[in-house]
């Protein structure tokens, strides 16, 4: 089959303020049909869908695989930073497709590996005696508008990449700093979650937190705290994006232990390509290493961003590819 015989599949990457959306061939993303779209200016999926069909001449496509940031039960998504709700069939009718399918968007991500430039992966902690086997269980972790993690493992059935919400796990106490911060941060409910720091707003947070210790109450959005930081002209925000790293080792530490992936751990979003510049700085590590008995065990886990923007398509492609090839 030569790649114009190839079934062609809609692809789209919902996060909370965007959508991403291409045309795809097999595995591979045909990178002059990605737009992006503002989701304020539509009121639903189908909206985006059918005006995306709409600017690519009225596009037909044969399948369709769409990434979501929030939960997926039973063929529906619920969005977690957006008031909408897509299922299979909606996603059937938007697009015309016969075989649709929706991920959350770190599935979507975990889906991507292989599949990506070495270009767009930036190592970050190198692991010598970091595993070989094909095999081995990887994980990533999203860190932008909310936080989640999955795992990617490879079984003798193809690729599977279990959906998880692991941004609403309860937020790690070790210090008198904690306890201090942990009520700062919760929800309405009371609830101090990963994602309350792990995040955009996680890090506006923060900034609250220390400019009202610090006798100074003040606001800031998370692109102007990283702007602050970069150019050292407020202590607040060095000092969130300190804690912000901090916490963000020792999650993925715990993750990694959970999980175990000696293929390694790779982070995702855009505020953790922000982070990158002060991983080291701040001590990304040693927080990831601080287990304990178990620090040297650590040492096995290699760690890279991915700086690609545009992964989670490449994940729904490789998706959709598998189911239409199955």
């Amino acid at each position: 089959m030569t790649r114009s015989d190839t079934p062609l599949a809609l692809v789209a990457d919902i996060g909370g303020t965007n959508t991403r959306c291409a045309l795809a061939r097999g595995t591979a993303v045909l990178q002059d049909t990605i737009c992006r779209y503002s989701n304020s200016d539509f009121k639903s999926l189908d909206a985006v869908l059918r005006q995306y069909r709409n600017d690519q001449g009225d596009v037909d496509p044969d399948a369709a695989c769409v990434a979501v940031a929030g939960p997926v039960f039973d063929g529906t998504a619920t969005m977690t930073n957006l008031d909408w709700t897509i299922d299979r069939a909606a996603l059937a009718r938007a697009t015309g497709a016969e075989h649709v399918a929706i991920l959350n968007d770190l599935q979507a991500q975990g889906h991507a590996l292989g599949h990506l430039d070495v270009a767009a992966l930036r190592p970050i902690l190198t692991a010598p005696d970091a595993a070989t086997n094909p095999m081995a269980a990887r994980l990533v972790v999203g860190v932008g508008t909310g936080f989640n993690v999955a795992p990617v493992w490879e079984t003798a059935g193809g690729r599977f990449v279990p959906p998880s919400e692991s941004g609403h796990t309860t937020l790690p106490v070790r210090s008198a700093d904690d306890l201090r911060l942990a009520p700062a941060v919760a929800d309405a409910d009371g609830m101090a979650a990963v994602e309350d720091i792990l995040s955009g707003r996680g890090l506006e947070r923060l900034y609250s937190f220390f400019a009202n210790e610090g006798g100074h109450p003040g606001e800031k959005a998370a692109k102007d705290i990283m702007d602050a930081c970069e150019a050292g002209s407020d202590p607040y925000a060095a000092q969130a994006v300190a804690r912000f790293v901090g916490y963000l080792g020792t999650v993925c530490g715990d993750h990694a232990l959970i999980h175990l992936p000696f293929g390694g751990i790779y982070l995702v979003g855009g505020v953790a390509r922000a982070m990158v510049p002060y991983l080291a700085t701040y001590g990304f590590a040693g927080a990831f290493n601080d287990k304990g008995r178990f620090a040297d065990f650590m040492t096995r886990f290699p760690v890279s961003v991915i700086e690609d923007d545009y992964a989670a398509l490449a994940g729904c492609a490789a998706h959709v590819a598998g189911m239409q090839t199955a």
